[in-house]
């Protein structure tokens, strides 16, 4: 083998993992980690899960009225009820269940969070405009924000007529 071949093969064993699939980069910093964790597959419900299906609906209805998000409600239950994970019990998800009632928002919950991260570093952006790091945070917050959007757009959870406009946010926000 030649040197060339050998650092090839060098730089394909490090972009691989373990399971052989190639490493995916973060988002903006194109670091490439490597802890990550795996949820076990097929696992079925716990037999000492107390609670049957129509409770634990019921009980996803109750805090969903008080206003509560999704992952909220899927910590609350895990931490007060004992329920370790309501996808394996009810073989779908807490937001499949909010949207059978019809209790979902109409805005999802990661890009409400986006929204209010972007509110967040406008204001800090005010007082403190030399701040670059913040400037970047924004940037980088809003094309996650418009990426969040186009997705939910095409797959029907967004209306096709929602607009992003940072000026209008803080508006929906408070």
């Amino acid at each position: 083998m030649s040197v060339i071949d050998l650092h090839m093969l060098e730089r394909l064993a490090k972009t691989t993992s373990p399971r052989g699939l190639n490493k995916m980069a973060r988002m903006h910093s194109r670091d490439k980690g490597k802890s990550r964790s795996y949820k076990p597959t097929g696992r079925p419900n716990p037999e000492w899960v107390q609670y049957k299906p129509k409770e634990i609906e019921a009980l996803i209805v109750k805090l969903a009225k008080e206003g509560r998000t999704p992952s909220n409600i899927g910590s609350y239950l895990r931490d007060h009820y004992g329920i370790p994970d309501v996808k394996a019990t009810l073989n779908k998800s807490i937001t499949n269940v909010l949207k059978e009632k019809e209790l979902l928002t109409e805005i999802p919950e990661d890009v409400m969070s986006l929204l209010k991260k972007e509110v967040f570093l406008r204001k800090h952006l005010e007082h403190n405009h030399k701040d670059e790091g913040a400037k970047r945070g924004l940037i980088l917050t809003q094309s996650k924000t418009k990426r969040l959007v186009k997705y939910y757009r095409g797959t029907g959870r967004l209306p096709q007529d929602w607009k992003y406009d940072p000026k209008q946010i803080s508006l929906l926000i408070d």
